[in-house]
């Protein structure tokens, strides 16, 4: 192959096409397309710990709903159901979607986060616009901390069985 060396005069007479061609970056963002169903929903997955949690949101009263039962039933403490609609308060939508929500794994805590994950994405999903404020307010980011494995020859990860002196 022949090697071409090319100076910055050779770049200068590029013209507007092969420049627009060579440069990707330069080409205006399309704006996102909403993802909806043929019942008018979007769905997302949300992820925390062992919990995994599908999450459909669609126009409404405001409804939720886990796994068949309502929200202020499965998740009593009032701390869970906080988490779970920061991304409603941060995007200003509290009372616009009813949600529908199934959750499996880990306990309540790790079922909250993802919910919350989830709704962040189905929100993004329904309305592309507010992707920019939950991404800035962490919502669309998957929490990868999952509880350390226990070593031989410790009590729990790193918990050591107590010390006899004799």
């Amino acid at each position: 192959m022949a090697e071409e060396t090319q100076t910055l005069e050779d770049l200068g007479k590029l013209t507007g096409q092969e420049a627009a061609a060579g440069t990707p970056a330069e080409a205006p963002a399309e704006p996102a397309e909403p993802q909806i169903d043929d019942l008018g929903r979007s769905y997302a997955t949300g992820k925390r710990k062992d919990a995994v949690a599908r999450v459909w949101i669609k126009p409404g009263t405001g409804k939720i709903t886990v796994n068949g039962r309502d929200v202020e039933v499965y998740f009593a403490r009032p701390v869970l159901r906080m988490i779970m609609t920061q991304p409603l308060a941060t995007a200003q939508r509290q009372g616009q979607y009813d949600i529908t929500c199934t959750v499996k794994g880990g306990g309540l805590s790790g079922q909250a986060g993802a919910v919350r994950h989830g709704l962040s994405k189905a929100l993004t999903y329904y309305e592309p616009d507010l992707r920019p404020v939950l991404k800035s307010a962490g919502f669309l980011t998957r929490d990868s901390r999952v509880v350390e494995r226990k070593k031989y020859g410790k009590r729990k990860a790193r918990r050591s069985f107590q010390f006899s002196k004799r």
